[in-house]
């Protein structure tokens, strides 16, 4: 089967933008099916953020999942334009009525930047979360089951769907983009079995040993004893991660064999992340500076996006336990244009090609998580995501200009080569704003207030929520880890800084903290404080 059936639909609704409803039955009826297509061009201010890269030509591949095979190819079709700022001037471009899968702050951002997206009708977000529907930047469909393939097929074929993006790793991993593209939907994201570069650590590092990506020494066990064994051989720091998905929670870094030991007996022998934890690499401890490298891929291509910092874990400076992130800041002064060159030729590059080698090519994003060696100042493979990183995706969205809903489809049907991304100048920032107790346990349902006042305390402000419900009172409450991702726009990466903790200590939240230091690798230290 093919990631884009076909190249376009004959059939695609004209569905005016109707974001602030939260139920389906209440959304506008769509008007007749016709072929809509309005002309757009890219901007001469359009440029390229690194070189385009190739994988060799393989028209088809087949990929295996015990007794299901099934084919994964990139359909071509007409030649794709640069898509660079938007304006309105000469090229043809279709109409698309975009689905974003997930409900947290990525996806807040994705629908942010697709209903910004000149070709895109329409953004609808299952099961999406209050902040996204009273924003106005997608319609929620909150009872939509993500998990159900037949459901969002009958959603998509219902309301003229023609592309849906998969933002979280669940549905990626269970197959839902192999079963929309089965069905004729053009989805954004891996197949099943590319989904494994994510889904299973054992299976990115094998890929890594076979195809000479640099990445750290490492062993993998299902028996803690001998887990042990190579730890105490080893010795400390040494790092821990479960095999499987835990919510950016499986990985321990251990300061002291006996902490390693612990993270060993937790996963294999108390199973706290369940059948994820069932297998555990050992890992040896890298020294230097992470960063995050974003790359989108049609399975032969692949074009870098912006370089992003994350801060992992959750307290200032960089201490505490890891979690799935607290800040991140755009672009990342540690990727310099030479480093960026260098991840895609010896990191992104052969992970694409050994994927197509492997039978199974990879359509959607590469997430690397990267070590810059402190000695060697050369960068290594920590892990894969295989998806937009949250909060990486905040800072990336709101500086993206090119059209979002028109380079996905063009990654979909292998047309990357056609495509270059334009960014706005300067830097953005997000903080992340967290439930008390967070990675831990943590409360539920304690109440936000002055969210708009917040948006409007300085300029380029987005508040993009992650984690929040409403209550009857029509309150913004809390109800997840991560809640609120905080983001901002400036000159420079100091002013977006300074505006993004600007707007922070607007927002009245007792039941919540912030790290205070985002950005301080990049920027002299400075601390942040919320009022009274």
């Amino acid at each position: 089967m093919s990631c884009a059936a076909a190249a376009t639909f004959d059939l695609v609704p004209c569905l005016k933008r109707h974001s602030t409803t939260t139920a389906i039955n209440h959304l506008p009826l769509p008007k007749p099916f016709v072929r809509c297509r309005f002309s757009h061009s890219p901007s001469s201010a359009s440029f390229s953020v690194g070189p385009l890269y190739s994988t060799p030509a393989n028209n088809r591949s087949r990929c295996f999942n015990g007794s299901r095979s099934f084919y994964c190819s990139a359909l071509k079709s007409q030649p794709s334009a640069s898509l660079g700022a938007q304006t309105n001037t000469a090229s043809e471009e279709e109409r698309v009525v975009v689905l974003v899968i997930g409900g947290g702050g990525r996806e807040h951002a994705l629908c942010y930047a697709l209903q910004r997206s000149p070709s895109c009708d329409a953004v609808f977000c299952a099961p999406g979360n209050a902040g996204i529907s009273n924003s106005g930047n997608a319609t929620c469909i909150s009872d939509l089951n993500i998990l159900d393939s037949a459901a969002v097929i009958s959603f998509c074929r219902k309301w003229g769907v023609g592309l849906v993006v998969v933002g979280p790793e669940a549905p990626l991993v269970s197959g839902l983009v192999n079963d929309l593209v089965k069905a004729g939907i053009p989805a954004f994201g891996p197949s099943a079995e590319a989904a494994a570069l994510e889904g299973s650590k054992n299976f990115m590092k094998n890929l890594c040993d076979k195809y000479g990506i640099p990445t750290a020494k490492y062993k993998t066990f299902t028996d803690p004893s001998a887990a042990k064994q190579y730890i105490q051989e080893q010795g400390a720091p040494i790092v821990i991660k479960a095999d499987g998905l835990a919510a950016g929670k499986g990985v321990v870094v251990a300061m002291t064999v006996e902490e390693a030991y612990e993270a060993v007996d937790s996963m294999l022998v108390k199973g706290i992340f369940g059948s994820a934890g069932c297998r555990v690499i050992v890992e040896e401890c890298l020294e230097g500076e992470e960063a995050s490298f974003f790359a989108l891929v049609d399975g032969e291509n692949a074009i870098a996006l912006e370089s992003a910092q994350d801060h992992k874990r959750v307290g200032d400076g960089d201490t505490g336990p890891n979690t799935g992130g607290m800040g991140a800041y755009s672009p990342a002064p540690i990727l310099t244009e030479e480093l960026q060159s260098l991840v895609m030729k010896s990191i992104i590059l052969p992970t694409v090609k050994g994927m197509a080698a492997e039978g199974c090519k990879f359509v959607g994003v590469l997430y690397a998580g990267l070590m810059i060696e402190k000695k060697s100042g050369l960068p290594k493979l920590i892990e894969y995501n295989v998806r937009f990183g949250d909060p990486e995706c905040q800072v990336l969205m709101v500086r993206l200009e090119s059209d979002l809903a028109q380079v996905l489809l063009a990654a979909c049907r292998g047309e990357l080569s056609g495509v270059s991304l334009s960014w706005s100048p300067g830097s953005a920032m997000v903080v992340v704003m967290a439930s008390n107790g967070y990675p831990g346990a943590y409360e539920k349902g304690t109440v936000i207030r002055n969210l708009e006042d917040a948006e409007h305390v300085a300029p380029c402000v987005k508040i993009f929520h992650a984690g929040t419900a409403q209550d009857s009172d029509g309150n913004f409450i809390a109800v997840g880890g991560r809640v609120l991702g905080v983001t901002a726009k400036g000159r420079d990466l100091e002013e977006a800084r300074d505006r993004a903790y600007q707007a922070v200590d607007e927002i009245n939240w007792h039941g919540g903290f912030f790290r205070r230091d985002i950005g301080w690798r990049a920027l002299p230290q400075k601390q942040f404080a919320t009022k009274g």
